[in-house]
């Protein structure tokens, strides 16, 4: 293996022979398979361009009629009732560990900036979470770790399937993403995990098929025989957030059964999924601006009540979605409103059968915790609710156009400066970013993106102005959502004009990049 980012202060305790060894045995043999599963994504997404529809497989229909279960909740998983997410910097680590939550979703994914510095140091982090070495300070303050009775059990995000790590190459190819940041946590932090009385844990993104999920699973087996860890130590829950794994939720269980630990609704990531997929398919699959779809949606309603259903059936976690919102300790009256939607979420999630749902900051993890506490009390789960009145068909999943909202020139403004703020700040390092007292990440942006890009071929009118949503409005709404960023403290002229020219490929080219962090990774250092 060939590193090339730079060997900054202690990479070389996370960057050690053995420790490359071990993710370059990774990548041999299963680099392959990855690109043949990303060439099979493409396939069907020409498919779905072509007129094609998604529906449940037939060839695993007996996996869906089997009598069979996903293994039992593991030490520090029984009880999920509160997930807090974010990345990996010092700062996070502790006050997510500290936050009261019962699992800290460790992101390398969508809430990290893939700088090389931030990828790496994030290994240290954790370890030195997991060693008690870590503190923090600053303005004064300091940050250490509560016992470790206290703490949230760590799972890790590694990045998608679809992503590199440009920094490390093995045989003259770049490294998976994936592999890297799961091999790396997995190599240094497992036996640790273990040590403690929990295990290596993983949530797993952007999964687009079972067939991705065998392919995490043989992964899991082989890494677990290379460093002599029992099999099935390893658990992983899935997010849904890709419109064709809503599809295959049972056969994604099934594949990784013994190292299962559930599935999340990832339900950003699942709209800019429901966008990408049909993107060309007319108003049949047009959505209203974001802040006007909610989790009440027909469409979104059926994918959470049958992600329910499938979970508690196979005897496996249900794990209801992101909580987004920054509490303002400037604006009680905005945190009063914005706190009782948060409620209402949630209890809507706990009274659906949930058994936990994730926040993205600390101040809301005592409100999540008090509605399931409402609803399990001193039960860890809700697993025995079966959810056995649910029926979900394809067509109620593929229901996007009973949706109810408008597209709004407010709309279309709002996703073009949160779009600009978001990229500027990740081509600055930062993945997980304040934006108008809401926590955006990677996810949230490519809704922005992908919904302009949809309104622009599809001859949108926006419902406020009469205006239709076309090249030159957007480039005119750009230029002054800009002026507007440009007049504030902190602005960055070079960072925005990066986002600006970014944000203007991925919304405005005729042709649709899959993920914006594909040409954004290109542009970084």
């Amino acid at each position: 293996m060939e590193i090339t980012g730079p060997m900054l202060d202690r990479f070389d305790e996370i960057l050690t022979p053995e420790a490359l060894d071990f993710v370059a045995a990774l990548q041999r043999e299963f680099g392959a398979r990855r690109l043949e599963l990303l060439e099979a994504r493409q396939a069907r997404q020409a498919e779905l361009s072509a007129g094609g529809m998604l529906d449940f497989l037939p060839e695993t229909k007996e996996i869906r009629e089997g009598d069979w279960q996903v293994a039992p909740p593991a030490p520090g998983l029984e009880d999920r009732r509160v997930e807090i997410t974010g990345p990996v910097d010092k700062k996070m680590t502790i006050n997510a560990l500290n936050s009261g939550a019962k699992v800290w979703l460790a992101d390398f994914e969508d809430a990290n900036s893939p700088l090389w510095e931030n990828c790496v140091a994030g290994h240290l982090n954790l370890r030195d979470a997991l060693d008690r070495t870590i503190d923090f300070e600053t303005g004064g303050k300091t940050y250490a770790l509560r016992p470790d009775a206290e703490l949230a059990t760590v799972v890790v995000r590694p990045r998608g399937w679809h992503l590199d790590e440009k920094h490390a190459q093995v045989d003259g190819h770049p490294v998976a993403g994936s592999l890297f940041d799961f091999g790396l946590y997995f190599f240094h932090c497992a036996q640790r995990q273990i040590d403690k009385g929990k295990g290596p844990y993983f949530y797993l993104p952007k999964i687009e098929s079972h067939l991705e999920a065998r392919l995490w699973n043989d992964v899991f087996t082989r890494a677990q025989q290379l460093l002599g860890i029992p099999h099935g130590t390893i658990r992983a829950t899935v997010l849904i957030e890709t419109y064709p794994a809503a599809f295959e939720m049972e056969e994604i269980l099934y594949e990784l059964r013994e190292h299962s630990a559930g599935l999340n609704a990832g339900r950003w990531d699942y709209l800019f999924s429901v966008i990408k997929k049909f993107r060309t398919r007319g108003r049949e699959f047009l959505l209203p601006e974001r802040n006007a779809v909610t989790m009440t949606a027909p469409f979104m309603r059926a994918y959470t009540e049958l992600l329910v259903r499938t979970c508690h059936k196979r005897g496996a976690h249900a794990i209801g979605g992101m909580a987004a919102f920054i509490p303002s300790r400037r604006d009680p009256e905005v945190n009063a409103v914005a706190l009782e939607k948060v409620r209402a979420d949630k209890t809507r999630e706990s009274g659906d059968g949930f058994d936990g749902s994730w926040v993205a900051h600390p101040d809301l993890v005592p409100v999540c915790r008090e509605v399931f506490d409402g609803v399990l009390g001193s039960r860890p789960n809700q697993l025995d609710r079966l959810r056995e009145d649910v029926s979900v068909s394809a067509a109620d999943l593929l229901a996007v156009s009973e949706t109810p909202g408008d597209i709004t020139e407010a709309g279309l403004r709002n996703n073009v400066d949160v779009a600009l703020r978001y990229l500027a700040a990740w081509m600055g390092g930062l993945g997980a970013v304040a934006i108008h007292n809401l926590m955006e990440d990677a996810a949230t942006a490519e809704i922005s993106r992908s919904q302009i890009w949809q309104w622009i071929h599809n001859d949108i009118t926006l419902a406020d102005t009469g205006h239709q949503v076309t090249k030159e409005l957007v480039e005119r709404i750009i230029t002054e959502e800009l002026a507007k960023i440009a007049m504030e403290p902190g602005y960055d002229e070079k960072l925005f004009g990066q986002a600006t020219a970014l944000f203007k490929e991925v919304a405005l080219d005729d042709e649709f990049a899959e993920f914006l962090t594909l040409p954004a990774y290109a542009r970084m250092p």
